[in-house]
Parts: C-alpha cells; structure tokens; sequence
C-alpha cells in the first residue's frame, strides 16, 4: 500500500516555519554584521571607560574628591556631594552658528555618553540569548514605529523580555543574582562630584575628544540598526514563505522546499511538544523555570503537560 502523506495543519505550518526562519537567520549576511556591530562597539566601550576616567579625573582631580569624601564625613551632606556614575555630559569647544533669523550665535555641542543598559539596546545586544529562553526579542522592531499595532501579546512578550533582561522586577525574582541590567550598572561607574544629574556637571574636552565620544554613541546605535536590518531581512523572506506554506496541504510540498534550500527539515519537528520540550527543557530553561525567573506561558504549561503524559505512557 503506497505511504499515507502526511497532511498539514497551523501548528505544523509554524513549526516548519521556525525551521526555516533559523536557517535564514543563521545564514543571512545581516547576521554576521550584527554580530559585528556588538564586536565593535565591545571594543569602543572597554576604550571609552579609560578615556572617560582621564576626562572626569582632569576636570575633578581624585584627590579634590578625596577632601569631599572627608568633608562629608565630618559634615554629612553639608561638606559636599558625591555621585557614583556611569552617566557623562560632555560639550565641545564653541563654534558659530547662526539662529531662525540667521543672524550668528555661539553654539555649543554636548554628547550624552552612558554605560547603563537601556532596554531597546538590551534586545539588540543581547538577541541572541533572549531568543534562546524561547523568547522574541524583535517584537517591537516589527512595529516599525506604529505603535497602534500593539496587542496584548505585545504587552505580555515586552513583559516577559523585560524581566530577563532586568528591566521589569517580579516578586519571584531571585534576588541574590543580578540580571543584565544590574551587571551593567555595575560595570564602570566613577565617582564624581555633583548630584545624580548628569546635566548638573559638565565636562569641557577638546573636538578630537568629543568626536571620539560621538563615535561611541555612534557604535552603539548600530547595534541597534544591525539588528532592526537583520529583522527586515529575514522578515521579507518569512513573509514570502509563510504565503507559500499555506498553500502546501501535505509535508512532503514543505520538505521539497526545504531541501532546494539546503535546509534540515523531517518529520520530527512537527510532534506538537518537540519543539517546545526541546526549548523549555535545555538546562538554561529548565533552570529559569525550577527558579521562576522567566514566567511560563501557557503554550510552555501544555508543552511540559504532555511530555509528562508521553513518559507516563511509554513507561506503562
């Protein structure tokens, strides 16, 4: 008797549709720049964090913070203050410009340099891992900027990237480890003198400098667009071959397509808990649960039902 076809469904259509999508992010070319963007401004950061101490330390020597740190010490807040931070003002020498009416006037350029993690650069930076916890962190990339797009799903996966980056606490968190965000914060900070804000204290440095620190700020904004390219990229594709898949009824249509491409795709994936068992039951995951870090949904919830039913039945 010739072999039954095996037919499709939408779970099954999503589940070879996230085969596909891997590959085309594995192998894009956006890939390796984004990559790369992370790498170059990686490097920028260690070099800016020196040139940053050499900047503030000119302009307050460490031994004019010293005399504070004292001063407090015997006169609480009336001898002075100091700020442990990771948040610089810098401004480059004046040049002319001219204003509305065209008539000339002194400007003076600022750069606004931080060492912290925001959460849009935390998504870009670390895209790799959040995707790894079966999360998605091109969520509001898919925006666009149209923020009438946002759906409950959009709340809840903001949610849910956000607590694993650091930026939304939960009452389950384990507060003896520190997230993304925590790491950051902690990773250069300089004492200054002056109060917590950073347009409270300015620091004067040469045009090189400021270029230097424009570069910086630079570099870091490209890991942002390397990762919004890599979205599009693979995007564009995912839109093509979503249309197609729902033209294939049967899985030997989608397996054909697969191997033109090159890519590994069998029958083994579409088992409708494979795919999430695998993902909620890799150490890193299945840690995050016993912990509660990241909060299961309820797709994970099904997943870890029926596995353990599945065990149940082959072991009876």
């Amino acid at each position: 008797m010739p072999e039954k076809r095996l037919t499709l469904n939408s779970e099954k259509r999503k589940a070879i549709a996230d085969v596909f999508q891997n590959h085309f992010e594995q192998t894009s070319p956006k890939y390796e720049l984004h990559k790369k963007a992370i790498a170059d401004y990686n490097e920028a950061r260690t070099k800016m964090k020196v040139l940053v101490n050499t900047v503030v330390r000119h302009h307050q020597p460490q031994e004019d913070v010293d005399t504070i740190r004292s001063m407090i010490a015997k006169y609480n807040r009336s001898g002075g203050e100091l700020y442990d931070d990771n948040c610089f003002v810098f401004t480059a020498p004046p040049r002319m410009d001219t204003d509305y009416e065209g008539n000339p006037k002194e400007t003076i350029d600022e750069e606004h340099v931080k060492f912290s993690l925001s959460d849009e650069f935390a998504r870009s930076y670390y895209r790799d891992e959040i995707k790894a916890k079966g999360l998605n962190p091109d969520f509001h990339v898919a925006l666009d900027n149209n923020y009438d797009k946002r759906s409950p799903s959009y709340y809840t996966m903001e949610s849910q990237v956000n607590k694993f980056t650091g930026h939304e606490n939960s009452s389950n968190d384990n507060k003896t480890q520190m997230s993304y965000k925590d790491e950051w914060e902690k990773d250069f900070q300089l004492t200054t003198i002056g109060t917590s804000y950073c347009h409270s204290r300015m620091f004067a440095v040469d045009q090189e400098t400021f270029e230097m620190f424009k570069m910086y700020n630079s570099l870091r904004e490209n890991v942002i667009m390397a990762h919004q390219q890599l979205y599009s990229h693979v995007n564009s594709k995912m839109e093509k071959l979503k249309l197609g898949l729902k033209s294939y009824r049967y899985f030997d249509q989608a397996k054909a397509l697969a191997d033109k491409l090159g890519i590994a795709l069998n029958e083994g994936i579409l088992n409708e808990s494979s795919s999430m068992a695998l993902s909620v039951y890799s150490p890193e995951n299945l840690a995050d649960l016993l912990t509660d870090k990241v909060e299961q949904t309820r797709e994970e919830k099904i997943a870890i039902a029926r596995a353990v039913m599945q065990q149940q039945q082959s072991v009876n």
